[in-house]
């Protein structure tokens, strides 16, 4: 077994890419604790400190941008490696973000099996070379906002197509479009609750 290190967590909220990758960790002996939000993943970390972190950026209640800026504010956890993994809509911008937030690597899905695990035995050996300085609050939250700023575009994007094009389905179609238009409805919502949230607090460090 691998597990002299101690756990690797995974915080993922799709369901079929957090059992791929616990099952592809477990069979190289890993053990490996799961969260699907970066809130649950704290409710993890203060029952038992992970050796490594895995994280995806995109997800609800605390996404992984906020999730790592809290692990890097914090003593107990601010050494921990971080892997961001991400797909959707990964702009040069937001890639720069998640690394300035001290992640040790940026890792783009679809996974490189091979690479993945490879990237995990090195930073388990290695750890970090140097504690990553945390960015000052002001910082973090001008770039959070900007990597919101342009979710919700992207988001409005795909609203506005998929309002465009449900009147033109079949109707035996129409129901699983709904489905998918009435979650970006919920997630523009929520987007739009987090924007307004930053800017409260960006007046209060002005």
């Amino acid at each position: 077994m691998n597990d002299s290190y101690g756990p690797i967590l995974v915080v993922e909220d799709v369901p079929n890419i957090l059992d791929l990758l616990d099952i592809t960790l477990r069979f190289k002996g890993y053990t490996v604790v799961k969260a699907r939000n970066g809130q649950e993943a704290l409710d993890r970390i203060a029952e038992q400190l992970p050796a490594l972190v895995i994280t995806d950026i995109l997800m609800p209640t605390m996404d992984g941008y906020a999730f790592v800026q809290k692990l890097r504010t914090d003593s107990k956890t601010m050494q921990i490696p971080v892997i961001f993994l991400s797909a959707t809509y990964v702009t040069p911008e937001d890639k720069a973000f998640a690394m300035s937030l001290g992640a040790s690597r940026f890792i783009e899905k679809p996974i490189d099996t091979e690479e993945f695990l490879l990237t995990i035995a090195e930073l388990l050996v290695e750890g970090h070379s140097t504690t990553p300085r945390p960015l000052a609050d002001h910082d973090f939250y001008l770039g959070y906002r900007a990597r919101l700023e342009n979710k919700l575009r992207h988001k409005r994007s795909q609203i506005s197509r998929a309002q465009r094009l449900i009147p033109t389905l079949p109707p035996e179609q129409r129901e699983s479009y709904q489905t998918l238009l009435d979650q970006s409805l919920r997630d523009r919502d929520e987007i739009d609750a987090e924007l307004q949230e930053l800017h409260r607090l960006l007046e209060k460090l002005q």
